[in-house]
């Protein structure tokens, strides 16, 4: 699921970290949106927000839009400067140190979060906006761009146009491309889906503490990777210790 880079990715891995991620996107979208007004996943909206205040020389609440932009930037060049930086170490693990660093900060907002919305709701959104650059970085170079899981807007261009691409691409070849590319959109719109409707729902009992499930979902993905890496490199020991024999 994560392991895999790039060329060596199949359909299956791709649909793998695509469900997990956009499951805890959506839940963080939901979650962060009730909690504080403010959009967690995504800075497009604040862009706007951030030009709007400038126009009406309200410098400080542009400023604040700018810092929602900013920390969503930071949190993808922390996530790719990790990525580079343990490649060249061990490739197998790249995703490890970016997921527990989001994670952990999920967890912290779970805790802490209502205390902050009263003291600082800003400190919130600034939080799970770098948490999910980290998210969006680290599946965007894992899957060379075929995966984004932290906004729908380009998942619902590239499905648009790929579904009016199905009246024209009739060979074989070409419509199980097409055909591979729609599930993992779809696949990513539902769990983002799933996952905003759990988030709600649970956040009206649990409030912030709903953000627990998306850093434990993150966490479980960690251990199930890493399992499976385990059980491939003692089958390919196995395997060799047979050819020996």
């Amino acid at each position: 699921m994560f392991k895999h880079l790039g060329k060596t990715r199949t359909l299956k891995h791709n649909l793998r970290i695509a469900s997990l991620l956009s499951f805890v996107a959506g839940i963080v979208n939901v979650a962060g949106f009730l909690a504080v007004q403010r959009l967690t996943t995504n800075v497009t909206g604040h862009f706007a927000f951030f030009v709007d205040e400038v126009f009406k020389l309200h410098f400080w609440e542009g400023f604040v839009y700018f810092l929602f932009i900013f920390f969503f930037f930071l949190g993808s060049f922390v996530s790719n400067f990790l990525v580079e930086l343990i490649s060249r170490k061990n490739a197998n693990y790249i995703y490890v140190i970016p997921t527990i660093i989001e994670s952990i900060i999920l967890f912290t907002v779970a805790l802490f979060g209502e205390i902050l919305i009263n003291e600082n709701p800003n400190l919130i959104a600034f939080s799970l906006l770098f948490a999910m650059g980290l998210q969006n970085s680290l599946v965007t170079s894992i899957s060379r761009a075929t995966v984004r899981t932290t906004h729908l807007t380009g998942l619902f261009t590239d499905l648009g146009i790929e579904l009016s691409q199905l009246f024209f691409y009739k060979q074989e070849d070409q419509k199980t491309r097409l055909y591979s590319s729609i599930k993992l959109r779809l696949t990513i719109i539902s769990f983002f889906f799933l996952g905003g409707i759990i988030g709600g729902v649970f956040y009206a009992t649990y409030e912030l503490h709903v953000l627990i499930l998306a850093g434990a979902t993150l966490l479980i993905g960690i251990a199930y990777n890493d399992w499976k890496l385990r059980l491939i490199l003692l089958q390919r020991k196995i395997k060799i210790l047979h050819k020996r024999k």
